[in-house]
């Protein structure tokens, strides 16, 4: 018995179908227990056995999702790029409902569920792992946007504050000074002793007096000015931008606080660690959105095309095109980009293998990218094999090029 299920915020389409094509029941049911039972009770007289039902979603989240796989159902995420697809496959027509949808979904679980797989049991701790890892990593984006917007305000009528803080614009020095002089008129009328009881206030312990006399000398001197009403109007936003900033850093650091406590727990916490770059945000990440099921991937090829690291080959007659995989956990993808980095620095393999990469006339990208290739294969065997990193191991070629 395959069911398509199209999942939407206040309720879902349901599309009950035989493993003939023939459609059994369809319906419309809203999210919650409710919901959840008249699914129970469509599929109650069709089959005996809840391993005999077979449901096709394109999400892998939710509560809902969840009691499905807890049901004993096979559930099947599908990509909806691929659920696109394979509805223009049917109705050329570009027809679309909510309803058609969950046929789709059924029809496509149906035959070519071999191509697809069904959604991983990861642990209860992987699973609050990735919560807190994913919270922590939209925060730190958050903050960056506001970072550039702030300093692009800065930039249009406060360039002196910019050149005072240099390039931490984020850091409690910055975010101190600015809480006290938002426009050029507030910093030049801040005395040494006052910047300097700032600072200290702001956590620095030593050279606040040489730090306060470096900053007064800046924010004093000569510089383009714009009119007053504008300069005050400024001086409001760059107010309320700092005190957002200094709130996300504020969560950010009682996140990293629980997030290092529930990592620390994991089993695969001490061998993700081991790898070169990894320490406890990326190993985090890396374990939330990869989960801990040892079954998900049976092949390195899997967990890299999941990543995104893998290259796609684009091939038609003498051409051939190998680029970035553009179908890929965004999340996983950035973890792995700062993984690579961060390992360039802390394994000579590592850093042999991206030079290498670059003197084959690869972009900075391009290397980091194929990088992070080799070190998520190389993250899969340590799994599989239950095995901390070994940089011999890891990278023969490297010691045969140092030989």
């Amino acid at each position: 018995m395959v069911v398509g299920l199209d999942w939407a915020e206040t309720h879902h389409d349901v599309a009950v179908m035989a493993e003939d094509g023939r459609v059994l029941a369809a319906r419309r049911v809203p999210e919650g227990l409710a919901g959840l039972g008249l699914v129970h009770e469509l599929l109650a007289g069709q089959v005996e056995d809840p391993a005999e039902v077979v449901v096709g979603t394109e999400t892998d989240r939710g509560l809902f999702i969840g009691a499905l796989v807890a049901a004993g159902y096979q559930v099947y995420a599908v990509n909806p790029l691929a659920v696109s697809r394979y509805r223009d496959r049917h109705q050329p027509s570009g027809a679309k409902s909510d309803a058609g949808d969950a046929k789709v979904l059924a029809d496509l679980v149906r035959t070519d569920r071999h191509n697809h797989r069904p959604i991983a049991g990861d642990s209860t701790l992987a699973e609050a792992v990735k919560v807190l890892a994913r919270t922590h990593q939209s925060l730190v984006w958050t903050r960056q946007r506001q970072l550039n917007q702030l300093r692009s305000l800065l930039r249009e009528f406060y360039p002196g504050a910019l050149a005072a803080v240099g390039g931490d614009l984020g850091g409690r020095d910055a975010l101190a000074i600015l809480a006290v002089a938002p426009t050029p008129t507030l910093g030049r009328q801040l005395s040494q002793a006052k910047l300097a009881a700032t600072l200290r206030r702001a956590g620095r312990q030593r050279g606040a007096e040489d730090r306060a006399a470096e900053l007064q000398a800046i924010l004093r001197a000569r510089q383009l000015q714009a009119p007053g009403v504008v300069a005050e109007a400024s001086g409001v936003a760059v107010t309320a931008l700092v005190g957002v900033i200094t709130a996300l850093n504020r969560q950010l650091e009682q996140l990293t606080s629980q997030l290092q406590r529930h990592f620390d727990q994991h089993p695969d916490a001490e061998i993700v660690r081991s790898l070169p770059g990894l320490g406890v945000i990326l190993g985090a990440r890396v374990v939330g959105e990869f989960g801990d099921d040892p079954t998900r991937y049976h092949h390195p090829k899997a967990r890299k095309a999941y990543a995104g690291t893998a290259p796609v080959t684009r091939a038609s007659g003498k051409r051939q095109l190998v680029v970035a995989r553009l179908a890929r956990n965004r999340r996983l993808a950035d973890a792995c980009y700062l993984w690579a980095f961060s390992a360039l620095g802390a394994s000579p393999g590592a850093r042999g293998y991206y030079d290498r990469c670059r003197a084959a006339g690869q972009s900075h990208p391009q290397a980091l990218r194929a990088l992070a290739n080799r070190l998520v294969g190389i993250l899969h065997g340590c799994l599989r094999h239950r095995s901390p990193y070994d940089e011999h191991k890891a990278w023969p070629t490297a010691i045969h090029h140092a030989a």
